[in-house]
C-alpha cells in the first residue's frame, strides 16, 4: 500500500481523478484542473455541460511578466544587430519609463514594401504595465567600446546617394571631401573614410546647399575655384 500510495502522489490532478474512479466506479461531481502556469484567461471557450473531446482548447492563459517587443529595422542596419544585444524600448504610453530586454530573435524575411526586417525583444514585465498592442520605441545597443572618428550630424551633406564634408583648410580656404558614413547616435555620425582625426569640418550653414543639384555644384565651384571661399 505504502508503494501504491507514493505512486499515487506523483500523479498529476486529472490522473488521480481517473485512477479513484477505476477503484470506485463512480464519476465525481466534478474534476478539479490546474492551470499549467500563472496569468490571466484571454479566450475562454468552456462552457458548464460542453462536451470537451481531446484537442479542444477550452481556455487560454497568458503570462503577462515576460512579453515580447517586436520591432522594425531598416534593411542597412541589419548587419548591427546581434542575438542578445540589450536593448532600451521607451513605451509611448509612459513617456518617462525605459525598460531592458535583449534581442532573441531576427526573423529571416524582409518586408519588401518596408524594406525592413522584424526584430523580436524579450522584455520582462513584472508590474504588467506593458500590454499587448502598445506602440513603443526601441534603441538596440550596436556599438563596441572602440573608439570611432565621428562629427556632429549637421557636418554632413547627405543627398542619399552622396556624402561629403567641408574640410576647413585655414585662411578662409574649405576642401570638399567625399566620405564613408558609419553608425549614428546622440546627433553624432560615425566617419569611416575620406577624414583625418584632428581635421576641423564645418559643422552649421550646410543646409544652403543640402540639396543634390546645389550639393554638385557647390563642390564643383570649389574644385574649380581651388578650395577658395
Amino acid at each position: 500500500m505504502k508503494g501504491a500510495r507514493r505512486r499515487l502522489e506523483n500523479l498529476s490532478v486529472p490522473e488521480k481523478v481517473i485512477v479513484e474512479i477505476e477503484r470506485t466506479r463512480e464519476l465525481p461531481p466534478s474534476v478539479p484542473w490546474l492551470a499549467p502556469q500563472d496569468g490571466e484567461i484571454i479566450e475562454r471557450a468552456a462552457v458548464n455541460g460542453m462536451r470537451a473531446g481531446p484537442g479542444d482548447v477550452l481556455f487560454r492563459i497568458v503570462d503577462h511578466q515576460v512579453v515580447w517587443v517586436l520591432v522594425d529595422v531598416a534593411e542597412r542596419e541589419l548587419d548591427r544587430i546581434a542575438i542578445g544585444q540589450t536593448v532600451d524600448v521607451h513605451p509611448r504610453a509612459f513617456a518617462h519609463r525605459t525598460f531592458s530586454g535583449k534581442v532573441t530573435l531576427i526573423y529571416p524575411h524582409l518586408n519588401a514594401q518596408t524594406r525592413t526586417a522584424r526584430v523580436r525583444i524579450e522584455l520582462p514585465n513584472p508590474d504588467e504595465l506593458l500590454r499587448p498592442e502598445m506602440y513603443v520605441d526601441a534603441e538596440i545597443n550596436t556599438g563596441s567600446s572602440e573608439p570611432v572618428l565621428a562629427v556632429p550630424d549637421s557636418a554632413v551633406l547627405d543627398t542619399g546617394s552622396r556624402q561629403a564634408v567641408f574640410v576647413d583648410k585655414g585662411d578662409g580656404r574649405l576642401e570638399p571631401r567625399d566620405v564613408k558614413l558609419g553608425q549614428r547616435g546622440n546627433g553624432y555620425v560615425e566617419i569611416r573614410e575620406g577624414v583625418a582625426e584632428g581635421e576641423p569640418v564645418v559643422v552649421s550653414a550646410n543646409f544652403l546647399i543640402d540639396a543634390e543639384s546645389n550639393l554638385k555644384a557647390a563642390l564643383k565651384g570649389f574644385s574649380q575655384a581651388g578650395g577658395q571661399p
